[in-house]
């Protein structure tokens, strides 16, 4: 049987077990819910099931009541217009923002997370079947991911960078200042601690893959790994290890932190040159 984390649930269903557990931690049964949200409680029950698809508005005030942002209002959005691949929506609506230690390794580009609008959409905008409209939502979605970041008691973020990273051009030179600034800034933050990977690294499994590991407080640790070609989100124990035993190799190549920062700001220095 699907568990909340489980990306085999639908949109719908991701949205119904989003709205049973906020509602559980909220103390109010469904027809305390229905009352405040304005519908009857059997209608609750039903979106909590799968049965019945949310409407936008209902979904907006769901985060008036829960006071969740616009978490709702995401996953609402997903039912109809998906901002993401399916297997990845579980993870951006539901695991990360839940998080209280994410840990995550790229070889190939700036993590989602750390993304300025400019360097994300230059990487959308590499998939030539993406149209204008799509690639502003896929911007969007990206930056709404971000918001974790900003609030009262963020997650930790441990990123591990490959240091080819620093020096593929993505958009252009003012793009990638921009970007490598934005890490340097983030780097600043106590939550947060970026480490660069030498490019000479012997640790080649790191090649395999991008990956985020994602600590919940209420739920087994997941990972969400991507590749090329797909992606996976899995609690499995096996999968987990698996992924934490290659992210503690690659760690233990990096650079500390105060050297990864310099490597960093070195790298803003000659994408200013450029502009």
């Amino acid at each position: 049987m699907a568990n909340d984390l489980d990306p085999r649930l639908t949109p719908v269903q991701r949205f119904g077990r989003e709205l049973a557990r906020a509602r559980k931690q909220a103390g109010l049964s469904q027809e305390r819910l229905g009352t405040r949200l304005g519908v009857s409680g059997s209608l609750v029950g039903h979106i909590e099931i799968g049965n019945r698809t949310p409407k936008p508005d209902l979904a907006a005030r769901c985060d008036e009541v829960f006071g969740t942002g616009d978490l709702f209002a995401r996953l609402c959005r997903n039912i109809t217009s998906p901002s993401a691949p399916h297997w990845f929506l579980g993870w951006s609506d539901e695991i990360e923002p839940r998080a209280q230690v994410l840990r995550s390794w790229d070889p190939l580009l700036i993590p989602g997370l750390l993304q300025t609008a400019d360097y994300a959409r230059a990487v959308f905008r590499g998939d030539l079947a993406t149209s204008e409209d799509e690639i502003e939502e896929q911007v969007a979605a990206r930056m709404s991911r971000q918001i974790i970041l900003d609030r009262d008691r963020p997650p930790a973020l441990w990123v591990l960078l490959d240091e080819t990273v620093l020096d593929r051009l993505i958009g252009g030179p003012e793009i990638m200042h921009e970007q490598l600034s934005r890490l340097v800034a983030l780097a600043g933050r106590q939550n947060i601690k970026i480490q660069v990977v030498p490019r000479d690294t012997s640790c080649t499994s790191g090649l395999l893959s991008s990956f985020i590991i994602a600590e919940l407080p209420d739920a087994p640790t997941s990972v969400s790994i991507e590749s090329s070609a797909t992606g996976e989100v899995s609690a499995d124990h096996e999968v987990v290890s698996l992924v934490w035993a290659r992210y503690d190799r690659i760690r233990a190549e990096a650079y500390r932190p105060s050297q990864s920062l310099d490597i960093i700001k070195e790298a803003g220095i000659r994408w200013k040159s450029m502009i």
